[in-house]
């Protein structure tokens, strides 16, 4: 699998992306946002974490006019396989690329902790390696997680088998760090082919750091 880690100013989780995607048996590039165009032999695009264009006016508001965001655009029109992980996936809400749209965390502060996260649907190809009703425990690490979208389009994604993660307690039980619209942690589109979570996959897969979980997220990219 060829995976193209898009750069942007800002970015500070593209290593930390290439070192997750490689440990699987990934080949990886790492493609400035000012490119045109991706990889040839791309099979999965993944827009990392960071604080891009250093989150002037919003999360994601400027990185989604870069130049390579029309790439990724037509690539996922096309069926490709897009990741957003962080700020990657508030620049996918900016890009409408996937519906809704990030807020400050409720408590108005950074939140940076392991947190975890259930899978509420795995028929998809980035979670088909867990279980539905599987508790991970992945790190989280932002200051605009709060996830909202309208009641009509919530009711839309539900039925749509949309929304992917919810943050939950060790057993499973309701929680909610941010303020997110019923503890909503991932999300996909109506295609199943872009994938966006606010929790760092690529931060939990190594044990000596806390968690392995993040691998039997990632690992479905692979099949």
């Amino acid at each position: 699998m060829n995976v193209s880690i898009i750069r942007f100013p800002g970015t500070n989780c593209e290593f930390d992306t290439e070192y997750a995607f490689k440990k699987i048996g990934a080949k990886t590039d790492i493609v400035w946002h000012k490119e045109e165009s991706l990889p040839k032999n791309t099979d999965l695009v993944v827009l990392p974490g960071g604080f891009s264009y250093g989150d002037y006016l919003r999360s994601g508001a400027i990185a989604r006019f870069s130049p390579v965001m029309k790439a990724v655009k037509e690539f996922a029109e096309k069926g490709g396989y897009v990741l957003g992980i962080c700020n990657g996936f508030q620049i996918l809400l900016e890009s409408h690329m996937l519906p809704g749209a990030m807020k400050r965390n409720e408590n108005l502060h950074f939140i940076s902790k392991f947190q975890y996260i259930k899978v509420v649907h795995n028929d998809n190809k980035f979670l088909s390696k867990t279980k539905k009703g599987e508790v991970l425990n992945i790190p989280i690490a932002h200051a605009e997680g709060n996830y909202f979208v309208d009641d009509e389009k919530l009711k839309q994604m539900h039925e749509k088998g949309q929304i992917l993660l919810k943050y939950c307690t060790k057993e499973g039980g309701y929680d909610n760090p941010n303020g997110s619209v019923e503890a909503i942690a991932g999300i996909c589109n109506e295609n199943r082919n872009v994938f966006g979570l606010m929790p760092h996959p690529e931060r939990a897969c190594e044990g000596i750091l806390g968690s392995e979980d993040g691998i039997k997220m990632i690992e479905g990219f692979m099949h």
